[in-house]
C-alpha cells in the first residue's frame, strides 16, 4: 500500500470520528471497540487457514481500520497520555530495529535459536520483566496459553509438575508433547475442528466423506 492510500485512510478514519461524521464512531470507546478488535482477528485467522488470499486482503484492512480507530481515539486524551498513528508506527520501527540488531547492528547470529533467544533477551530487558511468565497473555485460548507457558519455561530450563490428574492434566501433557515437536497445539486443533466440522455437514448432507478430511477428500 502506498503512503498516500495509508494518509488517505488516517484522513477517512478522522472524518468519521469529527463533528458531522458517523454518529457510531463518534460514540466508540478503546473498551467499546476491543470485541471488534478479537473478531477481525478470528477472521483473518480463518482467511489465512482457508487460504483465501482476497479474503485476508479485506480483513487485513478491518485489522488496519481497529489500529486507526484506536490510535484515532488516543489522539482525543489528555495531554501527557495522548498519540496518533504515527506515534505507533514509529514505536514499532524502533522496537523492530532493537531487536534485530543482526539486521541493523552487524551483530552476528548462528542460527534460528540464537535469534529466537536474543529476541527473548531483549524483549525481557525493554518490558523489566523479572519472571518467565510475565507478559503472557492470559486471556488467549487455553491451548495457546498452555503452549506458550510451557515454551517459556524451556527456553529458561524449568518445569514445575501441577498436581492434577484429570484432563487438563492429559491435555496438558498433549500440549507438551506438541511444543517438543514443534507443533503448534492451537493451530492442530482448528485445523481438526474445521475438518470435523466439514465432515459433519457432509453427513447431514448424506455425502459419503473421503478419508479423514473433508468431503472432497482435501484438508477442508
Amino acid at each position: 500500500m502506498s503512503s498516500d492510500a495509508l494518509a488517505r485512510a488516517v484522513e477517512v478514519m478522522d472524518r468519521l470520528r469529527s463533528p458531522g461524521g458517523c454518529p457510531w464512531d463518534a460514540a466508540q470507546t478503546h473498551q467499546s471497540l476491543a470485541k471488534y478488535l478479537l473478531e477481525e482477528t478470528y477472521e483473518t485467522l480463518e482467511a489465512i487457514e482457508t487460504g483465501d488470499l482476497a479474503l485476508l486482503r479485506e480483513e487485513l484492512g478491518d485489522l488496519l481500520l481497529q489500529v486507526l480507530f484506536h490510535a484515532r481515539l488516543a489522539e482525543e486524551l489528555p495531554l501527557g497520555q495522548r498519540f496518533s498513528i504515527d506515534d505507533v508506527a514509529g514505536d514499532l520501527v524502533d522496537k523492530l530495529v532493537h531487536r534485530h540488531p543482526h539486521v541493523f547492528a552487524g551483530v552476528t547470529v548462528n542460527g534460528a535459536e540464537e535469534l529466537n533467544e536474543n529476541w527473548e533477551r531483549l524483549k525481557a530487558a525493554e518490558k523489566g520483566r523479572a519472571s518467565v511468565v510475565d507478559g503472557v497473555p492470559m486471556g488467549q485460548p487455553a491451548l495457546a496459553l498452555a503452549a506458550k507457558l510451557v515454551s517459556r519455561g524451556e527456553r529458561s530450563g524449568l518445569d514445575a509438575p501441577v498436581e492434577d490428574d484429570g484432563v487438563g492434566a492429559r491435555l496438558m501433557a498433549v500440549v507438551r508433547e506438541a511444543v517438543a515437536a514443534g507443533v503448534d497445539p492451537e493451530s492442530a486443533l482448528r485445523d481438526t475442528a474445521r475438518r470435523y466440522r466439514d465432515a459433519l455437514a457432509a453427513a447431514e448432507r448424506g455425502a459419503p466423506t473421503v478419508g479423514p478430511g473433508a468431503p472432497d477428500g482435501t484438508a477442508g
